[in-house]
């Protein structure tokens, strides 16, 4: 099942296509890495890169892909695709492929991804992709969507919206901790209320992001990313 995440943006379209190619500004807003670096590249080639998540001090799973983008296309949208593969055994995932689409209109730019992947460690990998990664990386995408969102309109740096982020954590786990030790019958409600109430506008939030294609065709992947082949 392809992942889709969609959030409207309003922002300068240059704007946005620089903090989402540039790997310097990609690696700050999205969650999903802590390494992106280009590569050396022959001329006309599309763009290498390396990408990694350091799950712990030490511990570094990385992969590599290539890339390319469409910055002009006659109908003022602009694509980028990508496939990627990671040999790293503790990387869940072995190798997939996704697309970003920036949609310029009235209310702002639509910029949206659609992607899959292959899990490795077999029927295992399947089980726990489905019901654990899966469903991380849907959430993971749509938050770091939002924070990217807030960065572009509001002028929240990523780490300052990564500390709101923390503290409106600690801040709903304080307020269940002390229903349930002052008023234990309440604990509940107040669980269920930190679930449910709306951060700050200042605070990524991934429910700020649609998850499905709003319309027919909107997740159809561009031909660009047919086009990319591994050399």
């Amino acid at each position: 099942m392809q992942l889709y995440v969609e959030a409207r943006i309003r922002a300068e379209l240059d704007l946005l296509w620089h903090r989402t190619q540039d790997p310097a500004h990609h690696r700050r807003w999205d969650l999903r890495f802590t390494h992106i670096d280009h590569l050396a590249r022959a001329e006309g080639e599309p763009q290498r890169f390396r990408y990694g998540v350091r799950l712990l001090p030490g511990l570094l799973v990385s992969g590599t892909g290539i890339a390319a983008g469409e910055k002009r296309r006659p109908d003022g949208t602009r694509t980028s695709a990508l496939r990627f593969a990671s040999p790293h055994p503790l990387s869940l995932i072995a190798e997939g492929r996704g697309y970003w689409r920036y949609i310029p209109g009235g209310d702002g730019i639509r910029f949206l991804t659609g992607y899959d992947y292959e899990p490795r460690w077999g029927r295992p990998g399947r089980i726990a992709d489905r019901f654990v990664l899966r469903p991380l990386m849907g959430w993971a995408t749509a938050w770091s969507f939002d924070r990217l969102r807030l960065w572009c309109e509001r002028g929240v740096t990523p780490e300052r919206s990564l500390r709101h982020a923390l503290a409106d954590v600690a801040a709903r786990a304080l307020a269940i901790a002390v229903a349930a030790a002052v008023a234990p019958p309440a604990a509940l409600p107040v669980a269920i209320a930190a679930v449910w109430l709306p951060p700050s506008r200042d605070t990524p939030a991934a429910r700020r992001c649609l998850r499905r294609p709003p319309e027919r065709g909107a997740a159809t992947p561009p031909a660009l990313l047919n086009s990319l082949r591994w050399s």
